[in-house]
C-alpha cells in the first residue's frame, strides 16, 4: 500500500529534481541561471538606450523651468546650458550618460543641484516602508483569500472575496486615494477626520515611541490604498491555482488517509498552488524600489515615487533617468531571479 501512496504525491513535493540523489542536477540549473542573467543584462543595457532618449521626448525646456521667477538674459540661459552639458549633441550626451552609468554615477540632479544616488539613498527609506508594509499586507491576504475561495469554488465567501477584489482592482488608484483621504482624513460634513494624511510624521512628533505611532498612523491611508488596488492579483492566481490542484490525485490520496479538509489544503494543496505566486511575488519585490507614483503624491509621502514626479515637472533628466533606471533594473533583476527559484522548485520546469 505504500507504493500507491508515494507515486501519487504531487510533482512540485517533489521539487527534489533530475539528480539521483533527489537534488536538482548542478549543471543545469547553473546553465539556466546563466542563460536567465545573460537576458537580463541585455534588458538592462536596452534600458539604459532607451531611458535616456524617451525622457528627451517630454516637452519642456528644464533651464528656462530652472529659471521661473528669475530675470536671466540669453546668454545666461546658454551658459545654464552649457554647465548642465545640454548644449551637447544627444550623441554626446547619451555617451557621457552609458561613461557615468559604467561607473555606478547617475549625476547630478538638476533641480536639487545634489547627487541623483545621495537624494535616492535618502528616499528610498521612506518608499521600502511604505510599499514593503504594503506588499506584506496584501500578498498575505491575497494568498489567504485566494486559497480558502478557490477550495470552497462557489461558496459566499468565494462570490464575495472575489467580487470585492475584482471592483477595488478596477477602481483607478488616484481616485481611492482621493475617497479614503476625504472619509477618513479631511473628514465629511461635521465629521472630521480621524487620520493624518500628508507626509509621513507630524510638525510636533514627539520622540520614542510616540514617533513610531505617530508614522504609524501616517502609514494607514497610503498603505491601505496600496493593499486595496493590488491585493487581488495574488487572491485571484492563489484561487486559479488552487482550482486546478483540488481535482488531483495526490489530494484525493491525502483524503483517503483520513486526513481533515483543513490539513488537506493546508499541508498539500496550498504548497503546490503556491508555485505561479511566486513570479508575481518576485516582481512586485522589484517594484518596491519604484514604490507608487500616484500613492506617494496624493498623500504626499516622501519616497521615491514623489522624487520621480518632481523630476518631471521641471523635466529634470539626470533625476529621471536615475529613479526610473533603479526601478526597471530591480524589476529585472527581481523577475530573473524569479525565473531561477521556479526553476528550482518545480522540476516540471527543468524538464521541459
Amino acid at each position: 500500500m505504500t507504493a500507491p501512496l508515494e507515486a501519487a504525491e504531487p510533482v512540485a513535493a517533489q521539487a527534489a529534481g533530475s539528480g539521483g540523489d533527489g537534488r536538482p542536477a548542478r549543471g543545469g540549473t547553473l546553465r539556466y541561471a546563466a542563460s536567465k542573467a545573460g537576458g537580463a543584462l541585455l534588458s538592462i543595457a536596452m534600458v539604459i538606450v532607451g531611458t535616456f532618449f524617451v525622457f528627451r521626448l517630454l516637452p519642456g525646456d528644464p533651464v528656462r523651468n530652472l529659471a521661473q521667477g528669475r530675470r536671466m538674459t540669453p546668454e545666461q540661459l546658454d551658459l545654464e546650458r552649457h554647465r548642465l552639458g545640454l548644449d551637447k549633441p544627444t550623441v554626446d550626451q547619451f555617451f557621457d550618460f552609458a561613461g557615468q552609468i559604467l561607473r555606478f554615477d547617475l549625476g547630478t540632479s538638476y533641480e536639487y543641484k545634489r547627487p541623483v544616488l545621495d537624494l535616492i539613498g535618502e528616499r528610498f527609506g521612506a518608499t521600502l516602508l511604505l510599499t514593503g508594509t504594503g506588499l506584506v499586507i496584501a500578498v498575505s491576504l491575497g494568498i489567504w483569500q485566494g486559497a480558502r475561495a478557490g477550495w470552497r469554488h462557489g461558496s459566499r465567501f468565494d462570490r464575495v472575496s472575489t467580487g470585492v477584489s475584482l471592483v477595488l482592482w478596477s477602481v483607478p488608484t488616484f481616485w481611492l486615494g482621493l475617497l479614503l483621504m476625504m472619509a477618513f482624513g479631511v473628514g465629511i460634513g461635521p465629521i472630521p477626520g480621524i487620520l493624518p494624511f500628508r507626509g509621513i510624521e507630524s510638525v510636533d512628533a514627539p520622540d520614542g515611541f510616540g514617533y513610531v505611532f505617530d508614522v504609524a498612523s501616517h502609514m494607514v491611508l497610503p498603505c491601505l490604498t496600496l493593499v486595496a488596488v493590488v491585493y487581488a492579483q495574488y487572491l485571484l492566481v492563489m484561487r486559479s491555482s488552487l482550482l486546478e490542484e483540488v481535482g488531483q490525485d495526490y489530494v484525493n490520496v491525502a483524503r483517503a488517509k483520513g486526513l481533515r479538509d483543513d490539513e488537506v489544503r493546508r499541508r498539500h494543496a496550498v504548497p503546490n498552488a503556491l508555485l505561479p505566486t511566486v513570479t508575481l511575488v518576485f516582481m512586485r519585490v522589484g517594484f518596491i524600489v519604484g514604490g507608487a507614483v500616484t500613492v506617494e503624491y496624493i498623500y504626499t509621502w516622501p519616497g521615491l515615487g514623489q522624487l520621480f514626479y518632481e523630476a518631471i515637472k521641471v523635466p529634470d533628466f539626470t533625476l529621471m533617468q536615475g529613479t526610473f533606471l533603479l526601478i526597471t533594473v530591480s524589476v529585472i533583476i527581481m523577475n530573473t531571479l524569479a525565473d531561477v527559484v521556479y526553476h528550482l522548485l518545480d522540476p516540471r520546469v527543468r524538464s521541459a
